[in-house]
Parts: structure tokens; C-alpha cells; sequence
């Protein structure tokens, strides 16, 4: 079991419950996903990582970004600067399925992300 949480940011991992075994959360909210779910969700947070890290060079101090990935049931949003930013997904796989919801602000966002790349291999 995995358990890490901070200002504003939850994230725990239990491989015995099933089929729901991650739970992410924010500023009051949380929701548990699937094994699969949380890999698609952590691998998605990568890729906007890495390209919000290309970026950085690029950007004045002061200057703000709004980057946006799609993949799959997955919608992110990052917006922030160099060094502040949040984090906003969604996740809408189909008709028959759950949608969720959620946003980390600047404070909690790059914490979450860092604990969810840290996920990779557990679930």
C-alpha cells in the first residue's frame, strides 16, 4: 500500500481492493480508479510534464501557458508560468461509464504529479 498526500493533494494505492485500487484527490474531492485508468492518467501528466519542461526555456518569468493533451478518455490542462502552475483533467471514457473531474491548484499540482510518476510499476 501506498499513501502520500499534501497540501491540497491525495494519492494512495492498494493493490487488494479492486477494481479500484488508486485514489487520487484535491481540495475536496477525491475519486478512485482502475489500475489501467491511473496508468493512462499518469502517462498522459508525463507527457504535458514534458512538454511544459521544453517550453520553459522559452517563456519570460512573467509570462503565462496554457497547454492542453487529449488522449484517449483523458483531457488535461495546464496553466501556470515557468514555475507556478495548475493542473485541471477529465475524464470522460463513454456513455455507459463513470466521467470524473478534478483539478490540483499551483500549490498541489506539481507535488501530485511527482507522486503519481512515482506510481509507475505499482498499479
Amino acid at each position: 500500500m501506498i499513501q502520500r498526500e499534501g497540501e491540497g493533494w491525495r494519492l494512495a494505492w492498494d493493490g487488494d481492493r479492486q477494481p479500484f485500487s488508486v485514489l487520487i484527490g484535491g481540495e475536496g474531492w477525491a475519486v478512485e480508479l482502475t489500475d489501467a485508468e491511473a496508468e493512462g492518467l499518469r502517462e498522459a501528466v508525463a507527457d504535458l510534464l514534458a512538454q511544459h519542461g521544453a517550453l520553459q526555456d522559452q517563456l519570460m518569468a512573467e509570462e503565462a501557458i496554457a497547454l492542453e493533451l487529449e488522449r484517449g478518455p483523458w483531457w488535461l490542462e495546464l496553466e501556470g508560468d515557468r514555475q507556478r502552475w495548475s493542473l485541471r483533467m477529465l475524464y470522460t471514457p463513454g456513455a455507459a461509464e463513470r466521467s470524473l473531474e478534478g483539478h490540483w491548484g499551483a500549490g498541489a499540482a506539481p507535488a501530485f504529479s511527482q507522486a503519481l510518476q512515482q506510481l509507475h510499476g505499482q498499479p
